[in-house]
């Protein structure tokens, strides 16, 4: 018991940057959508960082992301439609080609040389597209040991988001005591801090370890910037693969998207099908706890030593916000 007459210490708290703060967000991809969501006809409107873009698949086959207001009234470009590859805003017809140029007004005035969106760097890969923060992005979406096309891939994507940051989950990985206690993993390794190796946008680690039911495996999984988990390697007796982005739909909330992958042949279907069990009740393991932490690094341990040294990497990680004039 505490004697109340003695001084009580306390460490103040810190964490990183939430997103948002100061008006900027970490440069990094994030999913805003399954490929499957693109429409040939509309426009489909995301909401993302503060704000809003839309996100469609033009004429020539190659998804396009863009400021989702109207620069002339500033109408929500997802009530339009697509025109000939453009988006036509719904409330005075201008239209926008892939740059973000307006090249057309609904009544045939010259179009303003201001009237122009925001065009992110966009990707589409494992079934999802991947919107890049910035003007030019810092670092590939990261892939696997085999070639897309030798792979059978299975994605989706949670409900509603998480009321945490992406970079929240994304601290799970190096978080080793996490890992141990609510996943269950043993490492067959006495200190799996000596096998994280880190570099400018992340870090990847390769351990042995057993699984719940004693399943081994062997797996390569690393965090590129401060919202993509991916992991690859035997699990049991096949070979797969996870690449797990957080989206950032609004400041203090983040989108689960999660692909997984296994080589293609006959098994692959049963060997998915067991993966997204596996995927959907390691997020459920993890939802109460991050839809409702006020993440904040108070005292650690020995046996925080990777998750600290995240914690700083995420501190000085480079944040901007370039779009900050377009989007809302």
């Amino acid at each position: 018991m505490t004697d109340a007459n003695s001084p009580r210490t306390s460490t103040a708290p810190r964490r990183p940057p939430a997103e948002g703060e100061g008006g900027v967000f970490s440069q990094s991809w994030f999913p805003v959508a399954l490929v499957s969501e693109l429409r040939n006809d509309k426009p489909l409107g995301i909401d993302f960082l503060d704000g809003r873009i839309v996100v469609y698949r033009g004429l020539d086959g190659k998804v396009t992301a863009l400021s989702g207001y109207c620069p002339h009234v500033g109408a929500d470009l997802s009530k339009g439609k697509l025109v000939e590859g453009r988006v036509q805003c719904a409330f005075h017809h201008w239209e926008y080609d892939s740059a973000g140029t307006c090249v057309k007004t609904g009544i045939g005035d010259p179009p303003p040389t201001s009237a122009c969106l925001f065009k992110f760097p966009v990707v589409e890969r494992f079934g999802i597209v991947w919107v890049f923060n910035g003007d030019t992005p810092l670092f590939d979406v990261p892939g696997f040991p085999y070639p897309d096309d030798a792979l059978e891939t299975l994605n989706y994507k949670a409900e509603r988001p998480l009321r945490s940051d992406p970079w929240v989950f994304a601290a799970n990985t190096p978080d080793m005591q996490h890992l141990k206690v609510v996943h269950k993993i043993r490492f067959q390794a006495d200190d799996p801090h000596e096998l994280v190796r880190w570099h400018d946008w992340g870090l990847e680690f390769s351990y042995r370890a057993l699984h719940q039911g004693d399943v081994q495996m062997e797996n390569t999984a690393g965090i590129r910037g401060t919202s993509i988990f991916y992991r690859w390697g035997m699990y049991g007796d096949f070979w797969r693969g996870t690449i797990t982005g957080y989206g950032l739909p609004r400041p203090g909330h983040n989108q689960v998207f999660n692909c997984n992958v296994v080589l293609k042949g006959p098994s692959a279907t049963t060997q998915l099908e067991t993966l997204l069990e596996i995927s959907k009740r390691t997020i459920a393991e993890d939802w109460e706890i991050l839809d409702t932490i006020s993440f904040r690094q108070g005292t650690l341990t020995k046996g925080d030593k990777s998750l600290a040294k995240f914690l700083a990497y995420l501190r000085k990680y480079p944040r901007a916000h370039p779009s900050a004039d377009f989007i809302r």
